[in-house]
């Protein structure tokens, strides 16, 4: 018999390669677990930051206010016993206050649907349906972009006081619903344009009119876009003070102006000002938090191909 001869550091590679390849999976797993670390510390801070005014807001609208005069809010913390919804019993017998939040109510939702319906509609024309000058009005709408919102004030201010808008509910929804449209044609078109060609004319084939198309195929294929539409519009809405500062009266003007009005008048008016204030705050990041997934969609769409 004879026997096999074996190289010492022949034999010795495999063991040694085996034990490197697992010492570099080693490490790149630890530089993964310590990247996902730090990326998911980063955005614990940024939530926290985030959310400390919010929270600060809370506590402070669930406090007397000689309890907010004499100590931060943070102190219930440790006296959780301060906390009571007095406040906001307060707020709902404020007739002022009541009333500025359903106007609020009245000219954001009129506001954002309008928008919505009258942009999804001119969106699928500019994209799918051929008319004489489509481009060029395109290009109008686009370019009324650029034009800010304090340029129209004034004249559209003698406008509505000539058609008796001024001063009421539907001339402020009006306002929104024209400085609204631009973006949202804009952003409607664009996204109804990368519907596949092939999809609706397989729809047309099939017998289905240009409504029918609109209704039942495009608008679920739109739902992103149109998601993300409207909590811009709600927002917008739902938060400005300047327009509604010019073209509401007493008494049809929006929380923000009615917020604004009892700083002004009653500046220790705590007890009533933050429950107000989280009010107004707390229904925006409700309706964002609803549509979130459809928001994230709507950003993320044509972003990967």
């Amino acid at each position: 018999m004879s026997a096999t001869v074996t190289d010492p550091v022949t034999a010795k590679q495999p063991a040694t390669s085996g034990r490197s390849r697992r010492r570099r999976r080693s490490g790149s797993r630890l530089g993964r677990w310590l990247g996902n670390t730090v990326v998911q510390a980063f955005l614990v801070v940024i939530g926290l930051v985030w959310i400390t005014p919010l929270a600060g807001l809370l506590l402070s609208s669930l406090r007397s206010a000689q309890d907010n005069a004499s100590s931060g809010w943070w102190t219930t913390l440790a006296g959780p016993g301060q906390l009571s919804f007095d406040n906001y019993s307060a707020l709902l017998a404020n007739a002022g206050m009541t009333r500025a939040f359903w106007n609020t109510v009245l000219i954001s939702v009129p506001a954002t649907a309008l928008v919505i319906v009258i942009a999804a509609l001119a969106g699928y024309a500019f994209a799918w349906l051929e008319f004489p000058g489509r481009d060029w009005l395109f290009l109008l709408v686009v370019a009324l972009l650029v034009v800010p919102v304090q340029v129209g004030l004034l004249p559209v201010a003698k406008l509505f006081g000539q058609l008796g808008l001024f001063g009421t509910i539907p001339g402020v929804v009006l306002f929104h619903v024209a400085y609204g449209l631009p973006f949202a044609i804009f952003l409607l078109r664009n996204y109804f344009a990368d519907i596949p060609r092939e999809m609706l004319e397989a729809a047309r084939m099939d017998g289905g009119s240009e409504w029918r198309i609109f209704t039942r195929l495009v608008l679920p294929v739109g739902r992103p876009a149109i998601a993300s539409l409207a909590i811009f519009q709600f927002l917008w809405v739902w938060n400005d003070m300047l327009v509604a500062l010019l073209f509401a009266d007493s008494s049809s003007q929006p929380l923000t102006v009615e917020l604004q009005s009892q700083v002004r008048q009653f500046g220790s008016n705590i007890d009533v000002l933050a429950p107000g204030a989280f009010l107004s705050l707390i229904v925006p990041v409700v309706v964002f938090f609803a549509f979130q997934r459809h928001f994230v969609q709507g950003v993320m769409a044509g972003s990967v191909k």
